[in-house]
């Protein structure tokens, strides 16, 4: 009886064990799937690109012109070493690119192991995306300023890129309001160039208090392109007096 016992109990935990291992395994393998790098067509990157909640990287050295809203560039080969730049959470959806895919293949990789369970290469590299996504666009398209002291003069910038395989000018630059003011580095960009907007807030300017509390300010940027002859942004912040 004993014996038989002691048979069974060992048969159980051989059982057991095999059946830990299998799970583990399958466990092992959803996972390793699940961090695997989606490569996808232009189309589905645009739609994706387009969402400021995912986070856009170029990837490709010498650096290039990037995709309008691109994040941060990173050269595929110093992604372990820029692990600080990337999003703390790691569902965030992470959307590479390069040139023609080949960096691209590769950092999207390390992205993975380093825990991004959402990470999508640009099938074709910025190459293939050109042919079919022409756009101008300002990014961000909103900036907060946050808190600003009544006297103060705050600064920050926007990125202009004319993504389209026709030369631009531009024809106007303006504001809202007299408080917020606005330049271009230049005013003549090539085929899928681009500029800086440097913009600048000074809630003084009135003299009153007309600028107290929560602001929102635009920026307008006007073009010769016929497809993009307006292009807008703005500006937000809360100013207070000491």
């Amino acid at each position: 009886m004993s014996g038989k016992f002691f048979k069974t109990i060992l048969l159980l935990t051989i059982i057991i064990g095999i059946s830990a291992a299998l799970g583990f395994r399958q466990k092992s393998k959803q996972a390793e799937q699940a961090s695997k790098p989606q490569l996808v067509e232009p189309a589905v990157f645009s739609k994706l690109a387009k969402d400021e909640n995912n986070f856009l990287l170029d990837v490709h050295t010498p650096e290039q012109t990037h995709i309008p809203g691109t994040d941060k560039f990173i050269p595929f080969d110093q992604i372990a070493g820029n692990v600080g730049s990337f999003p703390a959470d790691k569902n965030t959806n992470i959307l590479v690119y390069c040139r023609s895919g080949s960096m691209s293949k590769i950092a999207a990789q390390k992205i993975s192991e380093l825990g991004y369970a959402n990470v999508y290469d640009l099938r074709g590299g910025i190459d293939g995306y050109r042919e079919s996504n022409v756009e101008v666009k300002i990014s961000p398209s909103s900036h907060d300023l946050g808190e600003v002291i009544y006297g103060d003069v705050v600064t920050t910038t926007f990125t202009f890129t004319n993504f389209s395989p026709a030369p631009l000018k531009i024809t106007g630059i303006s504001t809202s309001c007299g408080c917020t003011k606005a330049s271009m580095e230049k005013k003549e960009l090539n085929a899928y160039e681009m500029t800086e907007i440097k913009v600048s807030f000074d809630p003084a300017v009135h003299k009153d208090d007309t600028d107290l509390g929560d602001i929102i300010r635009t920026i307008y940027i006007e073009t010769d392109n016929p497809n993009f002859p307006r292009l807008t942004s703005i500006i937000t912040a809360k100013v207070i007096k000491k």
